[in-house]
């Protein structure tokens, strides 16, 4: 028995176009989409016990608005600019990735390689997992009802915090406190993207679907 899925994601609902167009349409939004990554990333919101950063709710929000796809090629495209020693990475700094290659380090032509590959690296390959897990619970219409979008984003972040950790604890060891560095001082800051992106993805499908009558 084969299962065929006839629901749309976000991308393809707002404004479909076929054709040329329509690929014009896909271009800007992977730059559009890597545009609002980096400046995601950045954002950090005061909070108890760390300040909640705006990285993973993009990343998750993407991946559900964008599709597998569309998505993949975003997160692609936002990971390859910041090995090249971009500025858009929640930890990453234009001048230290220089510095780095100035001082000979392994990065060559992607200065940002020595970020990517320190703590933070297992994350970013949560990333991408993260992103293929929402576009397709996005496809099989998940981001259309509250309860569907939020257990999604609680699936994209363990799909993250995964191999985030097991990084961690490969660079530093399996007796380190990988839990208290990386997981715990960020779950409450998960809880309130979570709750966020549960309400505001299904909000912007019932605005498409009033704009269609």
């Amino acid at each position: 028995m084969t299962t065929t899925t006839h629901n749309s994601v976000l991308a393809e609902a707002v404004l479909p176009l076929t054709g040329q167009a329509m690929r014009v349409k896909q271009i800007i939004l992977v730059i559009a989409g890597i545009a609002a990554l980096a400046v995601a990333a950045k954002i950090k919101i005061p909070m108890f016990p760390v300040p909640m950063t705006m990285g993973t709710f993009a990343v998750l929000g993407i991946g559900a608005a964008y599709g597998m796809r569309l998505g993949l090629a975003t997160i692609i495209g936002y990971m390859l600019i910041g090995a090249l020693g971009f500025d858009v990475f929640a930890g990453s700094g234009a001048v230290s990735f220089k510095m780095s290659y100035v001082m000979g380090g392994t990065g060559g032509y992607f200065p940002g390689y020595e970020y990517m590959r320190g703590g933070t690296g297992g994350y970013l390959v949560g990333y991408v997992l993260a992103v293929l897990a929402l576009g397709y619970a996005a496809r099989q219409g998940w981001d259309r009802s509250i309860g569907k979008m939020a257990l999604a984003m609680v699936l994209g972040n363990v799909l993250v915090y995964v191999p985030g950790l097991a990084w961690l604890a490969v660079l530093y060891g399996a007796d380190a406190p990988i839990f208290t560095w990386g997981l715990t001082p960020f779950l409450l800051g998960d809880l309130v993207k979570l709750a966020l992106a549960a309400l505001l993805l299904p909000a912007v499908w019932g605005l498409v679907g009033a704009a269609r009558k």
